[in-house]
């Protein structure tokens, strides 16, 4: 369930909005237990959403490193290689 949980920091280019948001979406959805609310709750969830990403936005742009950014596409070959091996 948390497949779009993944690491955003310190990437050229910088994490846009729509991956937060998912990662956020995945986390409510975890901490809820259901991928979808109920029409009762929908305003509650959106708000957990909304919030999440906001304070995960934050800390992306506070946080420093010395490293050099990471390039996404040698870390996604990485990822795909890892996985390979695994579920080979």
């Amino acid at each position: 369930m948390c497949r779009n949980i993944r690491t955003l920091f310190n990437f050229e280019p910088p994490a846009t909005d729509q991956e937060i948001h998912d990662a956020a979406l995945q986390f409510v959805r975890k901490l809820c237990g259901t991928t979808r609310p109920s029409k009762r709750n929908e305003a509650a969830f959106d708000h957990a959403v909304h919030s999440i990403a906001a304070c995960a936005r934050e800390l992306l742009d506070s946080l420093e490193t010395s490293q050099p950014p990471r390039n996404r596409e040698e870390e996604a070959a990485k990822a795909r290689a890892k996985s390979a091996v695994r579920f080979a």
